[in-house]
């Protein structure tokens, strides 16, 4: 008997059975492997051919909506709407850039407008050809205005006659001479007797049809005619916007002036629209401290006033003052101007004069001048 552990025969059984458990673990991984792989064929097969039917589908549907009414149209045809609307717009703003622009507006028909009538008395001198040609000028950019040109002279001088006719204005050719007794004399200041007193009122006389007229037109202005007077002398500088300021005046004008009395400007202090004073350096207190060109009379007022002139003997400082105070009361008198307080284009370029008057304020004294 051999010596054997016991237990030992069962081993190799063992072994034996666990090899073929073995085969046959192994045969069926091979046959799950082979099944796998022909179910994983076929899953992929059903993707293709799902996704085929589903392409299919789709392109039918879309070919099916070629032909039906499409829910975005509304938004396109808005779009294209505001895309014709901004073309057309377009359109009307190349044919306004070529269009020429309007007219201005038109101003009033001359036969509508009030006549200005414009006294300017003169006198041989050196400059006055000059002075009278850039006056002349001024005066034909205003409508409606009669120049009523009075010499200061025996009779009409072929000087003042020949710019008269070739200014292309509506004139009146006048002719006075000043009293002897009214002359200055050689190197006397001008304030010593004041200038063209006569020859301002040889005009008043024409304008309420008392004659005189040596050129020009020589009728007066019927009864009835609106219009305005205006003291416009040949060394002054005027802005065309003056007459029509006064052009509407209704009884007695005034605005400012400039380069007057030794002062920047004169004029009328205005409170509320009404005169309540004048900036003036000479003579404040007169009735009406007031340059000859800062101020004008309506036409019907003077020719009610038949008495109403200048006066050659009136103090110095007051030749104003002698003529309006038969026409009107300081505080009717109508500011213009914009209540005085805008520049009218009117300033005194007599260099002569400016001195004389700003040597007589300074002598009155400074308690005279304005603070400004």
């Amino acid at each position: 008997m051999t010596g054997s552990v016991p237990g030992r025969c069962c081993q190799p059984r063992l072994g034996a059975g666990r090899g073929v458990r073995g085969r046959r673990d192994a045969g069926r991984s091979r046959w799950r492997g082979a099944g796998g792989g022909a179910a994983m064929k076929l899953k992929l097969k059903n993707v293709f051919l799902a996704y085929f039917l589903v392409s299919i589908a789709g392109l039918l549907y879309a070919l099916v909506q070629l032909g039906q009414p499409c829910d975005c149209l509304p938004p396109l045809r808005a779009a294209a709407e505001q895309l014709r609307q901004k073309d057309l717009r377009i359109s009307q703003l190349q044919a306004e850039l070529r269009r020429p622009p309007p007219a201005p507006a038109q101003p009033p028909e001359p036969e509508a407008l009030p006549t200005i009538y414009v006294v300017t008395p003169t006198y041989a001198r050196l400059v006055q050809k000059a002075e009278l040609v850039r006056l002349s000028q001024t005066l034909s950019l205003v409508p409606r205005l009669h120049w009523l040109l009075v010499e200061d002279a025996e009779s009409p001088t072929p000087l003042v006659s020949g710019l008269l006719a070739a200014s292309g204005l509506l004139f009146t050719h006048l002719v006075v001479l000043t009293p002897k007794a009214q002359r200055l004399r050689e190197g006397e200041p001008g304030w010593v007797h004041p200038r063209g007193v006569e020859q301002r009122n040889k005009a008043l006389d024409w304008l309420r049809g008392r004659g005189g007229a040596v050129g020009g037109e020589k009728d007066p202005p019927p009864p009835g005619t609106q219009g305005v007077v205006y003291f416009a002398d040949d060394d002054n500088t005027y802005s065309r916007e003056l007459f029509e300021e006064m052009r509407w005046t209704r009884g007695v004008s005034v605005w400012p002036v400039g380069l007057v009395g030794g002062l920047r400007f004169e004029g009328p202090q205005v409170q509320d629209g009404r005169v309540v004073g004048f900036h003036t350096a000479w003579e404040p207190n007169r009735p009406f401290p007031v340059d000859m060109a800062g101020f004008a009379v309506a036409l019907p007022l003077l020719l009610a006033k038949p008495n109403a002139q200048f006066d050659s003997t009136a103090p110095r400082g007051h030749l104003e003052s002698s003529l309006l105070s038969h026409l009107v009361d300081p505080k009717d008198l109508e500011p213009r101007a914009a209540n005085c307080t805008l520049g009218t284009g009117v300033a005194h370029t007599d260099r002569e004069a400016q001195d004389e008057a700003g040597g007589a304020a300074a002598a009155a004294g400074p308690g005279l001048r304005p603070s400004n």
